[in-house]
């Protein structure tokens, strides 16, 4: 890996989850840019966090601008909307590893597995964004708040993706957020890792759990494998 600390856009980084990724990357020493549908609203994100945490490097800007700004994005926005928002800020995409950890939630029923006909959120935007663009799903299990806090977090992620030097960068950046990845196969494979969020959602309602993650078990025989 290069030791230069990379831009890292993270669209829809004004909900928990982008903003837990931005503080630990930001920590690590990386420059992130939060994108949001205007950039108004970019700015008041990276403006919310600094008033939390004025040790960050977060500034704000409108998707696009945040994608042509960012040497790798990261898309964090509700099922709902990942597809326009793919779609606005395709050019900006171009040459570069889109990190997806869109899970198909459809509301009320967030607890029942509900994948989509494609098979997977991370198979659509691969489908939608073509060769062009190296889509890999990640973060899909990992509970938000625990990303805002300054503890050890009992979660790995399962990091799928048809490349495997992508996926190899990806779980890096687990890495420095402070979490273990697992190469876990090709894109097909989000499939599970999507499904496992309503598991996990389920677990949580009845057992009463603070976001319940998933742990791998066994230890590879090169630790270079999974980190």
């Amino acid at each position: 890996m290069s030791d230069r600390k990379e831009t890292i856009a993270i669209l829809g980084g004004t909900g928990d989850l982008g903003g837990g990724l931005a503080r630990r990357w930001s920590r690590a020493g990386y420059s992130i840019v939060i994108g949001s549908r205007t950039l108004e609203k970019g700015r008041a994100a990276a403006s919310d966090l600094l008033a939390e945490f004025p040790d960050l490097n977060v500034t704000g800007m409108e998707n696009l601008d945040a994608a042509k700004a960012a040497d790798l994005v990261v898309l964090t926005v509700p099922f709902a909307h990942q597809l326009s928002t793919l779609e606005s800020v395709r050019e900006g995409l171009v040459g570069k590893i889109l990190i997806d950890v869109t899970v198909p939630l459809i509301p009320p029923k967030v607890g029942t597995v509900q994948l989509p006909e494609h098979g997977s959120a991370a198979v659509m935007a691969q489908d939608l964004l073509g060769n062009e663009v190296q889509v890999v799903s990640a973060f899909q299990n990992v509970g938000a708040q625990h990303l805002r806090e300054d503890h050890a977090i009992a979660c790995d992620v399962l990091v799928t993706g048809n490349k495997r030097d992508a996926r190899e960068k990806v779980i890096f950046l687990v890495t420095e957020a402070g979490l273990k990845g697992w190469h876990a196969g090709p894109l097909a494979n989000a499939a599970a890792a999507e499904a496992l969020t309503s598991v996990l959602i389920s677990i949580n309602k009845h057992h009463k759990i603070d976001a319940a993650g998933i742990v791998i078990t066994g230890e590879p025989e090169n630790e270079s494998e999974c980190n």
